[in-house]
């Protein structure tokens, strides 16, 4: 292996920089050169790229976002922007390919594989998402996020006597709701995986006031319903006074928090390594026992194992 590229795809995520900053420094001490594909796969197709070095990822581990810069792109998923971006990668003489990204970013990675480009996948992207791999990158950057936004909210909402329903990013998976209610203390949490009944999102908040408690926190996962409509709801059947937050892409924002720029680093070093030894096809993750690699189609298709568990355990404390 002599010259391998790395690029960041689809939303951004905190920890990125970290994995890029691992896979530059830990290819230049194998004395491997390295090109950065700026703006994910719409930079391949385009030809945009840098020469990385030492200096270029200086000062980076801390700060959120990628400063590769990131896009999606429709134009590499059809055959002219294809072969255009294959056609770059031969210019350019990369053999191996780095992709930092969410479930689209993998797919663009399976079609370079069956064209033979040889690459590695680094999940990163705070939705939790990607079943393969216990958490991804920047999970735990944003759940903080989430996590400083509910306790001010609660504030604010003990002071006015209010209840408030609190929108988290997530898509389709519920992890970021889930979480953030268990260790925010949150009365419910309205998840996809799950299907609420708001007569039992009232009863909660009803028994939490008839304990004399001023506040109620509901979070809500953002493909689990509309946070205005619930809101309304809870006020018009509890008559409490009810407001909704959106909490947006403040959830991807921010410095990445010390186990993300933990994971970052580890698993940017573990795709290099795999590349050196001639390993492609791969989708690096993260369990129990630490970095861990598995074949890219086969974590493409594991499927999501609902967190029941997590789910009970949040129910039952907030009784």
């Amino acid at each position: 292996m002599r010259k391998l590229a790395v690029l960041t795809s689809g939303g951004d995520s905190p920890g990125m920089n970290a994995a890029i900053r691992a896979v530059v420094r830990y290819s230049i001490y194998n004395n491997i050169s390295v090109i950065g594909i700026r703006n994910g796969f719409q930079g391949l197709v385009e030809g945009d790229h840098m020469e990385m070095n030492l200096s270029s990822v200086a000062d980076i581990i801390h700060r959120g976002g990628t400063i590769l810069g990131s896009a999606r792109s429709d134009e590499f998923m059809e055959e002219e922007g294809f072969n255009k971006a294959l056609k770059n990668l031969k210019y350019l003489g990369i053999e191996g390919l780095v992709i930092i990204g969410g479930n689209g970013s993998f797919k663009g990675a399976q079609k370079l594989e069956k064209a033979g480009v040889s690459t590695v996948c680094i999940p990163g992207t705070i939705d939790n998402d990607l079943p393969y791999t216990r958490y991804t990158l920047g999970f735990f950057t944003a759940l903080t996020t989430v996590l400083e936004s509910v306790e001010k909210i609660r504030d604010t909402s003990s002071s006015h006597n209010r209840s408030n329903v609190i929108e988290v990013m997530g898509r389709n998976c519920g992890d970021i709701a889930l979480y953030a209610g268990l260790a925010g203390g949150a009365e419910m949490v309205i998840i996809p995986e799950i299907e609420y009944n708001i007569d039992e999102v009232c009863d909660k908040i009803m028994q939490g006031r008839t304990r004399g408690k001023r506040h109620s926190i509901i979070i809500l996962s953002e493909g689990a319903g509309e946070a205005r409509e619930i809101s309304e709801l809870i006020e018009k059947k509890t008559g409490i006074i009810t407001r909704y937050s959106i909490l947006g892409y403040t959830q991807r924002g921010g410095a990445p928090a010390a186990y993300d720029r933990l994971i970052g680093s580890q698993m940017g070093a573990y795709a290099v390594k795999l590349l050196c030894g001639n390993l492609r096809n791969r989708a690096v993750g993260v369990n129990g026992g630490g970095i861990f690699d598995m074949d890219l189609d086969e974590a493409v298709s594991v499927e999501k194992v609902f967190d029941k568990t997590t789910y009970e355990l949040t129910k039952i404390l907030s009784i």
